[in-house]
């Protein structure tokens, strides 16, 4: 039997080879075939050689919850994992149990995430829980953080930042959103056009004011992808006029 790691919501009869068990029993070949196509698993791909079981989100999320109790330092080794699934589990688990944790535990699960960033690489694992632990815990902090890895080489951590922000968008708060996303103009790559556009549209969907003032400064700059993401809920006329601006 594990020793527990002293987090409150912990049950240290639980271990990380419990979830594993589960998962793997479920393992589904053919469909991990097509979640390696799907993930871009390829070489130079952006989730080059990662590993699939092939096992449904909605499957993994119920195995989450029946093991939300993991102890910290076990679930750690499912977020290690060289499994998409075992990871993407791990991770949410910690978005099961941050909500009702105390503040202690709730320090604890931010320390876990932001020391297993390397093995959160690819963009399901990062939309899922950086809001809900990231955002959650930085609410009433400073956010200093987010600044540095939008600054960052690594493509999950500039993915993180912006996706974070997320928790602060649903309460009214797009300071951040919209900095970072200024920040973020030049970047080359896809993956941080459509999550920066994603989140523009997210603030205009409760303040339009909002998005428009930044496409009226911005849309000229913004990659194609970005400003589509972003004026995606916008009535045709004024998408279009927006196109036309855009790069």
């Amino acid at each position: 039997m594990k020793k527990n790691t002293g987090t409150t919501g912990s049950r240290p009869d639980l271990q990380a080879v419990d979830v594993q068990n589960e998962l793997r029993a479920l393992a589904d070949p053919e469909q991990a075939r097509h979640l390696m196509r799907f993930f871009k698993t390829g070489p130079g791909e952006y989730g080059e050689g990662d590993k699939f079981l092939g096992i449904r989100v909605p499957v993994q999320r119920s195995i989450a919850k029946k093991f939300r109790n993991l102890p910290l330092d076990e679930d750690a080794v499912l977020i290690r994992s060289e499994f998409h699934e075992e990871r993407l589990t791990g991770l949410l688990i910690l978005t099961y149990r941050y909500p009702k944790a105390s503040q202690e535990e709730k320090q604890a699960i931010f320390d876990l995430y932001i020391s297993h960033i390397p093995w959160i690489n690819n963009w399901d694992l990062v939309d899922v829980t950086a809001p809900q632990i990231i955002g959650s815990w930085l609410e009433n902090r400073p956010r200093d953080l987010l600044y540095k890895w939008a600054g960052s080489e690594n493509l999950w951590e500039r993915r993180i930042a912006i996706l974070s922000t997320f928790h602060f968008i649903r309460r009214d708060d797009f300071e951040d959103t919209l900095n970072l996303a200024r920040n973020l103009l030049q970047d080359t790559h896809d993956l941080i056009h459509k999550a920066v556009g994603w989140m523009l549209r997210e603030a205009g969907k409760r303040d339009l004011a909002t998005l428009v003032s930044f496409l009226d400064e911005h849309s000229r700059q913004m990659p194609r992808t970005m400003l589509r993401y972003a004026i995606e809920r916008l009535p045709e006329p004024k998408r279009q006029a927006y196109l036309s601006r855009g790069k």
